[in-house]
């Protein structure tokens, strides 16, 4: 797939902020525009930024859906941060959707306060879970990966939200952590711990309050069959996730896995490139044609 085709040049960074329903939505740094791309169709939309989202003030990501059944129309959801007047930061929202062809309101919900002041907040790319579209974020000011916690955006009530992320977990590292659809549905949360991957989930008690639970742990050596020798010098990033499918794409520094939850079985993809990025992105196939036996089948594409 080549964007020139579609009459970009190439010029510039373009960002990948993630895919869904067939589409891809990508940053175009230079042009200060969103690019809505169907790579198969060969159709490009491209929308501009509100004022609001200017990533030399704050960093913003995205993400891009179609209502249930609507094959035409699109909607893009654009998630950053701000500080007021009275130097408490909040997350903020806007959606803009081509039924009407403009940016919906200004959505916003405050931050926790324990956060500093000057907060610099990174949001990984979007999960849609349920009606909800959660982000995981930190403060990059504290030049750390540090986990701060789950941003939620809830599509029919058109509200922000800020998750807890599980108590009594290591959260120094980002890159560990994957918001997905819980086994069973709901809202979970994949750790990377070693060499094991812990599945959390949200568990209501009778009293209607909620908290994180753990699930089942996958022992990820036994499934790669890692030896001894590799296991000391062996690290691993979550690279990306396929949400329909719950498809883990899973870096090391020499291969790289795609990982299937449900049922429990993975593939490797390739050889680790050092300069590479990877990226999951999920279509409608003819039945029977899909990886992992769905319909709807998970890809994996990659830009440099």
């Amino acid at each position: 797939f080549s964007l020139c085709r579609n009459g970009e040049n190439g010029d510039g960074i373009f960002m990948p902020l993630g895919s869904r329903h067939g589409l891809l939505l990508i940053y175009h740094l230079a042009r200060y525009q969103l690019l809505v791309w169907d790579p198969f169709n060969v159709d490009l939309h491209r929308l501009a930024v509100p004022p609001e989202f200017d990533r030399l003030k704050a960093l913003f990501n995205g993400a891009v859906f179609r209502a249930a059944g609507d094959i035409q129309h699109f909607r893009v959801v654009l998630v950053s941060t701000e500080t007021n007047e009275q130097q408490h930061t909040w997350a903020i929202a806007r959606v803009y959707s081509t039924e009407t062809a403009i940016w919906g309101d200004r959505i916003s919900t405050p931050l926790p306060s324990k956060l500093p002041i000057k907060s610099h907040m990174y949001f990984n790319m979007g999960v849609l879970v349920g009606h909800s579209l959660y982000w995981l974020f930190n403060d990059r000011s504290t030049k750390t990966l540090l986990l701060d916690g789950i941003l939620e955006f809830d599509l029919e009530k058109q509200i922000l939200a800020v998750k807890p992320v599980p108590v009594g977990i290591p959260k120094e590292n980002m890159c560990r952590f994957q918001v997905m659809r819980a086994e069973g549905g709901g809202l979970g949360i994949l750790f990377l711990s070693n060499f094991s991957a812990q599945l959390w989930k949200v568990e209501t008690d009778c009293d209607g309050a909620a908290s994180w639970v753990l699930g089942r742990t996958v022992e990820l050596d036994k499934l790669l069959s890692i030896d001894s020798r590799k296991k000391r010098k062996w690290h691993q990033n979550i690279e990306g996730f396929a949400e329909y499918n719950n498809v883990l794409l899973l870096r090391t520094p020499t291969d790289l896995f795609m990982i299937q939850l449900e049922p429990l079985q993975f593939k490797k993809v390739s050889k680790t490139k050092k300069w590479a990025r990877y990226h999951p992105f999920e279509s409608v196939y003819a039945a029977g044609t899909s990886i992992g036996g769905g319909h709807d089948g998970a890809k994996l594409l990659h830009n440099t």
